[in-house]
């Protein structure tokens, strides 16, 4: 290592997760602390296993989804519970299925709007659609457009689904312009008898302070708009975490209860999305990062003004553009949410609204992961993919994710940039036949694209 080199303390408001990787030398940073997580992954589970079970056993739920509307359109239209003695349709159903009022009548509702809608009804059957998507759909679609419904629905999420139905009529198409007197929503809650006392004396103040009649729809509102009133500054992160980086070989240290752990170069890119610079370790810190290191490096100098990458102002025109949650489709995280360059920060990307996005820290580690690729801008369109190359939210084929996901971690190790990493692995997999692909057959094809068939040694020139 060069005896001059510059240590910058860096503060960042992403999160990070730390992963073993030698190294020496130190930078500093902030990022969001991440919540505790309840759940152990073992690593040596086959996940591809995990999954294709998943997706085998969500075909044969809707196989019977549409098996068990079948059924109790008959027994409602045989009488089958008069025969039975009982005294209602359904108690017999709550009794044989377990299921309250409420879902019997959609169950029987779907049923019906399913004799008038053929393909819906065997994109059912057949496993490609959910029931739950299908719900969705019953409720707008008729025998005429149910084919321009069930494409509009594609690769969406049961969510994203409700919204494109919510606010039209039936027989609209998906395209129809959007009716907001359609669309009402109802909250639930399961609270305390405290509780619900001081929600109702709050309701009956609100409604007092009013001087006028307030229905539950305004009494809600206000009660929210009051909540929101204090203080909250957009620009700033309220939980941060520590990370050290060498500015010379470009490798980093999270800090944990005191000791650097070594984390993986995607944190760090992770983490440059939204940096604030504190300035310069000390001399000290200096001497004992790097071994025959000037000692007096930066001696007699003082601390460095902290100073913010990403303006903020930026932050919050930002957040605001984007609702304040991750705009991955189907996403609806907005705690813990992080800025996003689309074009990295170490491959000059800057901080222009239009190529920073609003991602969740699950969503962002996954970009710098290589496991889900976001392109364009915010202005002319962002396109969302999986490491595989398949649009995001399609079925995947899990092998194929594995090994371009490993082939992309691989190459970020050996130092190339993220930018040519994906455009490389994307022309490799162009030209790849269908089966023969495999992680070292990838990285060979990548790397001679690349023009070299080794990794670079000096890492710190590439990154």
């Amino acid at each position: 290592m060069e005896s001059n080199s510059k240590l910058s303390r860096i503060a960042l408001r992403c999160r990070s997760e730390s992963e073993p990787i030698s190294g020496a030398n130190k930078t500093s940073m902030v990022h969001q602390d991440p919540l505790p997580r309840p759940v152990t992954v073992h690593p040596r589970r086959d996940w591809r296993r995990a999954h294709e079970g998943l997706t085998r056993l969500a075909r044969c739920r809707a196989r019977l989804d549409w098996e068990e509307g079948c059924a109790l359109l008959d027994a409602l239209r045989s009488g089958a519970y008069l025969h039975l003695g009982f005294g209602s349709f359904g108690e017999y159903i709550e009794r044989i299925l377990g299921y309250g009022r409420r879902s019997t009548e959609e169950k029987l509702r779907v049923a019906e709007a399913l004799e008038s809608l053929p393909e819906l009804a065997k994109s059912l059957r057949d496993g490609t659609t959910s029931w739950s998507i299908v719900r969705e759909l019953s409720r707008v679609a008729t025998r005429e457009n149910e084919r321009a419904w069930i494409e509009a629905a594609s690769g969406r999420t049961v969510r994203q689904v409700e919204d494109l139905v919510a606010g039209h009529h039936f027989g609209d198409q998906p395209d129809d312009p959007y009716d907001a007197s359609v669309e009402r929503h109802v909250l639930r809650f399961d609270v305390s008898a405290e509780t619900l006392a001081t929600f109702r004396e709050a309701m009956a103040n609100l409604r007092r302070d009013a001087h006028e009649s307030l229905d539950d729809d305004a009494a809600l509102l206000l009660l929210a708009r009051c909540a929101l009133r204090g203080p909250n500054d957009e620009g700033r992160a309220n939980y941060q975490i520590a990370l050290t980086v060498c500015n010379a070989c470009g490798r980093g240290w999270q800090q944990g209860n005191g000791e650097a752990i070594a984390v993986h170069p995607d944190v760090i890119e992770t983490a440059r999305c939204d940096a604030q610079h504190i300035g310069r370790v000390d001399a000290s810190s200096v001497a004992h990062a790097h071994v025959g290191a000037g000692a007096g490096a930066g001696a007699g100098a003082g601390p460095d003004r902290a100073r913010q990458d990403l303006s903020p102002t930026v932050r919050r025109v930002v957040l605001r553009r984007d609702g304040g949650r991750c705009i991955v489709p189907g996403c609806r995280q907005a705690v813990f949410i992080d800025l996003h360059h689309v074009v990295p920060r170490s491959e000059g990307g800057d901080h222009d609204p239009d190529a920073l996005v609003v991602l969740c820290s699950a969503h962002h580690r996954a970009v710098h992961r290589g496991q889900l690729v976001i392109e364009g801008h915010v202005t002319t369109g962002l396109a969302f993919r999986h490491a595989d190359g398949t649009a995001y939210g399609h079925i995947l084929q899990p092998r194929d994710v594995a090994i371009y996901e490993e082939t992309f971690r691989a190459l970020r190790g050996m130092g190339f940039r993220e930018r040519e990493t994906r455009r490389a692995i994307d022309r490799a997999r162009a030209s790849a036949h269908v089966g023969e692909a495999s992680v070292q057959a990838v990285l060979r094809k990548v790397l001679a694209l690349l023009g070299t068939d080794q990794a670079p040694v000096a890492t710190a020139s590439r990154s």
